[in-house]
Order: C-alpha cells, then structure tokens, then sequence
C-alpha cells in the first residue's frame, strides 16, 4: 500500500505526463542505438571493417530525431493545426512521386529512375538522400485528421460529415502506402481508430468501417499477384501466403527453407535467448540467419540477448507510453490537441503491437519497423518529431501550465529549451458556426427560432403574463 501512495503521489504531479513521456521515449532510443549496434557489428566489421558504420549513421539520425523533437516540443497547438494540411499535401506528392516512378521502371523493365529521382520499393531517393513518404504520412495524418474531426465537433454522429473530407483522403492514403507496404497501411489504420475513438464516434460506424477495412486489405493482398510491394506478377503471392502460413501453419521441416523461414529464425533466437539470453552482443542468428535483423526483427535480436527480461522491459516502456500518451489526450481541454495525442499514441503503440506481434507470432508478418529501436532513419527522424509534439502537449495540460507559469524556470531555460505554455482558459474566441462546413439539414434552426427570443415564440413554451402563468 506505501508503494503504491507513493506511485499515486508521482503521478499526481503536475508535470508527471512530461516526465513520463520523456523517461520512457529516451530509454526505447538509448536501447534502440544499442540493439542497433549488436545486430550490425559483427556483419558491418566482417564487409568494410568498421564495426561501428551503422551505428555511427543511426546516431546521426538520432541527433537530428532529436532537433526535430526540440522543436516540436516549443511549437502551440495552433501552429500544429495549420501545419496539417501543407504536410499531408507533401506526404501525398510523395507518394505519387513513388509510385509513378515504380509503375515507370516496371514499364520499362528498367530502373525506376528519372534524373536526380529514383524509387525503391518504400524509399523514395531524391539527389542521393532516402526518405520513407509513408513516415511522413503517418504524421500528417494525425494533424489533419485530428483538426478536420476536431472542426466538425458534434456534427460526427451524421454519417455525411464523416464521410467528407476523412474518409476519401484516408481512402487515398490507404491505396498509396497499402500498394508496396501493407504493413504500414496497417499502421494507418490504427492511428485512424485512434482518432475516431478517441472523438467518441459510435460503435456502429466502427462496425461498418471494420467491414469495409477488412475488404481493403482483401484487395491489396490480392494485388500482390499483380506486382504490388514485393510481388512478381505471375509469381506466388506472398502477402497471400504469409496469411496463410499463419492461419494453417504447415510443418516446419515442410516450410523452413522457403516461407516459414524467418518465422522460424525467429523462433530459434527467442528460445536460445531463454529466460535471461545469452548476452549483450553474444547472439547468432543476426551471423546472417535472421533477415532484416538490424530492422524488421530486431526483437528477436533482443529476445535472444536480453532474454524474457529484456523483451519485458520493452514492452513495460511501450505500455509506459501509451498510457502516458492517452493520459495526456485525456487532461487536454482542447479537442484538437486531444485526438492528436490520442492518434499519435495509436499511431506509435499500435505500430509496436504489429512488430512484436509479427516476430513472436501472434500477428502475421508484415515488415514494420519497431518504433525508436529498429534502424531506419526516416522512421525514427518522425516518431521522435511525434513525441516532441506530445511533450509540447504535456506541457499544455492546465495543470502544468499552471504549474510552470506559478514557477517559472529560468529565461535562458525558456529560451533553449521550451517556451511557457498558454495558462488554461485564455482561448481564442470560437469561430462561427458558418466556418464549421455544410450541415445536416435536419439540424438546420427554424426561421422562427432565429427571428424571435425564445419568449416571443408563438406556440412555444407557456405563453402570457406571469399572473395567467400562475393559474
């Protein structure tokens, strides 16, 4: 009982969500630069003789991961609200710009390359640097989609004002990212469910986009055969096949060469790594066994090194922030900045979920990166971008706000660091009912209700003097 007065006592604290954010998002990135360097040593050391090349380019992604969450973390609500749209304008042209330049070199038989562009599968080469467009998406997606569901307010229990604008634009973003990376188009979709959820739409229009989901993903699963992400038209199509090897697993001996055959790495790191691994930097399977094991199954890595321990701590640190980011979606009174905390921690805990689900065997596998921990830069250059939003929103929750305008820290701290929050109840006036967009006729007012008080409404209420009322 002391122990857990004491933890109460913590979180009761003005500033506890920040601190939260902050503990946890650092060590997931302390340990990701760690893992990253173990799973690539060996294999870095063995071709160009530097053991430490991947860890020395992810670091250099973490340091400006890191700008980027400095200044996010200084940025207000409003200029998050009105950076949505220009963001998701790039992130879609991206995408375009990727998916043309792939159609081209299937066309041409050739490579997909024009000029100072080139595309190559998921990443997009612009002048020799490489970036993910579907990182960038998920990001402005949270922003967009948190202002338009935020604008509409009380309109959303009309299914009219759901289906315009979200619903065509998240449609696009789902063909464009879901064509070459299912993975991330899953990703996608939880942050979406995030946004809708945490807007309190009903649970029947969760049923209805459950379904039209489900057919979505029926769709880009049978497009593989096409020549969509990895397939090969006129070849096996894999995503189809990894469905289902994980719905009817067929024997390992049968499958271990061929399909089944980073499931089964995978399983032989995390059961040699046992309850306590073999120790940091002493695992095997990354000695060119396990595919994309700096990457897509750097849990393994961990399971194998770190053991159930390890993998436990993980999952702690994830779970710490997912609560902490639906804490600060829930002590946010602006609704705006609530939903986008709400999808931002979707976006980043779900994404997690799918990785460890896919390694260990609970989902099937679908390529994700692991949040803060797997190398790639664009990755985490944008999730770290996300938790400098979230701590900016931390810092906003009235509490703390209150909090550090009663105690200010020093000028030159406010001025590196973060500036001063707005105190709660100074906000803008709302705009008019107008700016809110088209509206359901049957919500429309009568003319007699805009033409008159509601004492002088004709047929309406108890009308006549207060001595007939009295009667």
């Amino acid at each position: 009982m002391g122990s857990l007065a004491a933890l109460r006592g913590l979180l009761s604290r003005p500033l506890a969500s920040y601190h939260l954010l902050l503990a946890s998002a650092g060590l997931l990135l302390l340990i990701g630069l760690t893992m990253v360097f173990s799973a690539t040593s060996v294999r870095d050391y063995a071709e160009g003789g530097n053991a430490s090349a991947s860890l020395t380019k992810q670091a250099i992604f973490a340091v400006v991961g890191v700008v980027a969450f400095w200044a996010c973390q200084r940025l207000p609500g409003s200029t998050y609200r009105a950076l949505g749209r220009p963001i998701l304008a790039v992130a879609v042209g991206l995408l375009v710009l990727l998916n043309l330049l792939g159609a081209y070199g299937r066309l041409t038989n050739g490579d997909a390359k024009i000029g100072p562009l080139e595309a190559d599968l998921l990443w997009l080469y612009i002048g020799g640097v490489s970036l993910q467009p579907s990182e960038l998406a998920k990001f402005a997606l949270v922003l967009w989609g948190a202002h338009v569901l935020a604008r509409k307010g009380a309109a959303l229990g009309w299914w009219r004002e759901l289906a315009t604008p979200l619903f065509p634009v998240v449609g696009l973003l789902f063909v464009l990212v879901g064509y070459n990376d299912l993975g991330s188009m899953l990703c996608l979709l939880a942050l979406v469910v995030g946004l809708l959820w945490a807007a309190g739409v009903r649970l029947r229009v969760f049923a209805a986009l459950s379904a039209i989901g489900l057919l979505g993903i029926g769709l880009l699963v049978a497009v593989a055969s096409l020549g969509a992400g990895s397939g090969v038209r006129g070849e096996e199509n894999y995503r189809l096949a990894r469905l289902t090897v994980f719905i009817d697993p067929p024997p390992l001996d049968a499958c271990k060469d061929t399909l089944c055959y980073q499931m089964v790495q995978a399983r032989y790191a995390i059961v040699n790594g046992g309850w306590f691994g073999t120790g940091l930097g002493q695992g095997r399977t990354k000695w060119a066994w396990l595919p994309a094991a700096e990457n897509d199954f750097i849990f393994a890595v961990i399971a194998e090194e770190l053991g159930v321990v390890g993998c436990a701590v993980i999952v702690t640190l994830f779970a710490v922030l997912g609560y902490t980011g639906l804490r600060i979606a829930r002590r946010l009174d602006d609704p705006f900045r609530r939903l986008a905390a709400a999808g931002a921690t979707a976006w980043l805990v779900g994404q997690a979920f799918i990785n460890i689900g896919g390694v260990i065997g609970l989902l099937p596998l679908t390529g994700v990166p692991l949040p803060f921990i797997s190398d790639g830069g664009s990755a985490l250059v944008v999730t770290l971008a996300a938790v400098g939003m979230l701590a900016s929103f931390a810092r906003a929750e009235p509490d703390a706000a209150r909090a550090l305008h009663a105690r200010p820290p020093a000028r030159w701290v406010r001025l590196v660091w973060a500036p001063l929050p707005p105190l709660p109840g100074r906000r803008r006036a709302a705009p008019p009912p107008t700016a809110r967009g088209p509206v359901p006729r049957a919500r429309k007012r009568r003319k007699d209700d805009q033409a008159a008080s509601r004492g002088a409404r004709d047929g309406r209420g108890r009308g006549g003097a207060a001595k007939e009322r009295r009667r």
